[in-house]
């Protein structure tokens, strides 16, 4: 004689969810890579506000260089600060979004040091989605940096013969120059594993190529050694290129030129490299 088992629901009882879960054949719909990446975006622009010096970076970095530049060496260097202003803004824009490229990488040093980023390794989506959704936080993070720039010099009198196009053609070749650094910091971040580190490279890097570029200054009276460091340093072309877009000066061939290539050159070298250190951790 067999008895109901004492475990038994009775009939139109509610289900306990925790046995729906775990219920055989039971199954989850794997995140999409672009959901994936969009998430992990997200959290990366919500995690600036445990961190805002990367804000206060983007934004103080080019209000200091521009106005200090401008108001003290622009009546020296070009005989006004409007003429000035049109060499300075479309470099200082450049040279903006470079130097913020470095907090991509630490914020990555960081996940790794902390034990998030083996975390998220486990998770059931595509592994690539955690890079690239931190190239989509700096990617704004860069947008916002390049607002900065723009209604600063609009404020002290820039106006681009570019029009809106020249601007924005300007604005989409630094970005995409700056998500291919921010490749290269992502990878020093996955061998380094310390913010720090990773700041302190990149600014080794990145102020030599700031200063030893045409951003501040024509290389014409540079000694001979210096202009020749000038001519391949690749923030100099992007920063002329960004300065023959936005001024409409005709010249913008040879110089987008060189920056896709600069770019293209650090996506293909710099994508494989941090996939590859990527997979490897843990």
């Amino acid at each position: 004689m067999s008895t109901p088992a004492a475990s038994a629901r009775p009939a139109g009882a509610e289900a306990d969810p925790i046995d729906v879960l775990l219920a055989a054949g039971r199954s989850r719909s794997r995140v999409g890579a672009l959901a994936a990446s969009a998430t992990f975006g997200l959290r990366a622009m919500l995690k600036i506000k445990h961190d805002p010096k990367q804000l206060v970076d983007s934004a103080a970095i080019p209000i200091l260089f521009t106005v200090l530049f401008t108001y003290l060496f622009g009546g020296a260097i070009s005989g006004s600060t409007g003429d000035y202003l049109r060499i300075l803004l479309p470099g200082v824009l450049s040279m903006s979004i470079a130097v913020v490229t470095m907090y991509g990488g630490a914020r990555l040093a960081q996940d790794v040091r902390s034990g998030a980023f083996d975390r998220f390794r486990g998770l059931p989506v595509w592994r690539g989605a955690f890079v690239l959704g931190g190239l989509i936080s700096d990617a704004a993070r860069y947008l916002f940096a390049s607002a900065i720039v723009l209604v600063l010099g609009l404020v002290m009198g820039y106006r681009p013969d570019g029009g809106a196009l020249g601007v924005l053609a300007a604005v989409a070749l630094v970005v995409t120059f700056g998500l291919s650094l921010s490749l290269l910091w992502a990878a020093v971040a996955l061998v380094v594993h310390d913010p720090a580190v990773v700041i302190g490279i990149a600014n080794a890097v990145l102020i030599p190529l700031s200063f030893a570029s045409n951003i501040f200054v024509q290389p014409g009276s540079m000694p001979g050694w210096l202009q020749a460091f000038v001519d391949v340093n690749p923030l100099t072309h992007v920063a002329t290129a960004a300065r023959d877009l936005m001024n409409d000066t005709g010249g913008t061939g040879a110089a987008i030129a060189w920056s896709l290539t600069a770019t293209t050159v650090i996506t293909l070298v710099c994508t494989p490299i941090t996939l590859r250190l990527y997979s490897r951790q843990g």
